[in-house]
């Protein structure tokens, strides 16, 4: 996605005397220059510092040792091992390494974060600055840090920042150090770690707090409050997408004197190319050949994915699910004629609220059309709540949608990653329907 960036910074290397030196951490026999960084020891490989990191089930120093015997250089890990730096919190030492890596880029860092959209408006910015980007939604320190040691000098760079925990942001901004932050929406997300959405609002407002440069859509900028913050929306804050028109193939709208053309449907690629164009407008870009970068626009599997399979119409946008992103999937569906089916699976990580959002999210629903498939440990009180159809499995979901379906309708898919929804595609017959 972006070829263009993918040129390996392979002069650097990360000695064992660097890291040691960063971390505070002890140098043992048998370590090695390295020219990757690694966390998983399935995927160790000779030229790969191994940082062994804490899991929710298992802590990563269990594993050192395998990744040394796959060849890695050394492993960054607070036991004593030959061929380690031996470090008090090999997390800790990422991120003073990751910091480390950041500072020797000379462009501008910007950093995204909110509650959802971040990986779809990382890749508007990336793609419509010309800049460089983590592939796909590598938005943890690792992932961070591993896109620092490979980066090319250039003018920018656009970095994700995604939080599951309280403190996190804080880490993720001292790793990054961002020039220029661009908060997305906020809402309940990750509550099983951040636990409420004052903490939510909290943890991510840290980016603009931190950032000397801010850009905020206008749903967030009205939950903060903070100064000197500029604002995007639909019609609406200090950069504005007006003359809205969304279709399935794709969405049109007005900036300024520019007119926008995007090769996905929306509310969520449409912010985020707003968010695109108005920092573009904020550090001095030609607006023309933005518009022109974004009218190319490619973005991951998953996130207001078109496709046609025997006439019926899908948008697999299913990658990821909270209340917020189900909010702008329904916001978009309303302006869609036709006949719409939606498929709707498990939203995670949202705690003791969960069942209270999945209900809300079926009354949302129902409010698109009465043609609604629920799957999952809520699907029954939804189809009980609002009508529709409650399944166990993706196979019971395909053959209700094989019984009702015609050619020219459209199937929204929409859940957590974790449900696995866009597997449905996989179970579609291929051959076509008459």
């Amino acid at each position: 996605m972006h070829d263009t960036h993918q040129a390996l910074n392979r002069d650097f290397a990360l000695t064992p005397e660097w890291v040691a030196k960063l971390t505070g951490g002890t140098v043992h026999p048998g370590a090695k220059p390295a020219h990757e960084i690694g966390w998983d020891s399935r995927q160790a490989r000779p030229g790969m510092a191994f940082f062994a990191l804490p899991g929710a089930r298992v802590h990563g120093r269990e594993y050192a040792q395998q990744a040394l015997e796959a060849g890695a250089s050394f492993a960054v890990t607070d036991v004593p091992l030959y061929a380690s730096v031996q470090v008090g919190k090999p997390e800790h030492a990422l991120i003073a390494v990751g910091r480390a890596l950041r500072e020797r880029f000379r462009g501008t860092v910007l950093a995204v974060g909110g509650s959802s959209g971040k990986t779809t408006t990382k890749e508007c910015l990336a793609q419509g600055l010309g800049w460089p980007a983590p592939e796909g939604n590598l938005n943890n320190a690792p992932g961070l840090a591993r896109f620092f040691l490979h980066l090319p000098q250039a003018a920018g760079a656009v970095v994700e920042l995604g939080i599951d925990r309280l403190l996190e942001m804080a880490e993720l901004t001292y790793l990054a150090r961002p020039e220029f932050a661009v908060l997305t929406g906020l809402g309940v997300e990750h509550l099983d770690g951040l636990g409420s959405l004052e903490n939510v609002v909290r943890e991510e407002s840290w980016l603009l707090q931190v950032s000397p440069v801010r850009l905020a859509s206008t749903q967030a900028a009205a939950l903060l409050g903070l100064p000197e913050v500029k604002t995007y929306g639909l019609e609406q804050g200090d950069f504005q997408a007006q003359e809205v028109r969304f279709s399935l193939k794709g969405t049109r709208f007005r900036f300024g004197p520019h007119k926008v053309t995007l090769p996905y449907p929306g509310v969520g690629p449409t912010l985020g190319a707003l968010a695109a164009l108005a920092a573009a407008e904020m550090l001095g870009q030609p607006l023309g050949e933005v518009v022109e970068r974004l009218a190319g626009l490619s973005l991951p599997p998953g996130r207001m994915e078109r496709l046609e399979k025997g006439g019926v119409i899908f948008i697999n946008d299913a990658y990821n699910s909270n209340p917020l992103s189900f909010k702008a999937g329904m916001e978009f569906l309303r302006t869609q004629p036709g006949n719409k089916w939606l498929v709707l699976g498990r939203m995670a990580e949202l705690g003791d609220e969960a069942y209270q959002h999945h209900l809300e999210a079926a009354h949302m629903a129902a409010l698109v059309s009465p043609n609604l498939i629920f799957i999952g440990g809520f699907a029954k009180d939804q189809a009980t709540e609002v009508g529709g159809v409650a399944v166990e499995t993706l196979e019971e979901a395909v053959q209700v949608l094989q019984e009702r379906v015609r050619p020219g309708d459209l199937v929204y898919l929409k859940a957590s990653r974790s449900v696995g929804l866009e597997r449905l595609l996989t179970l579609w017959p291929q051959e076509e329907r008459t």
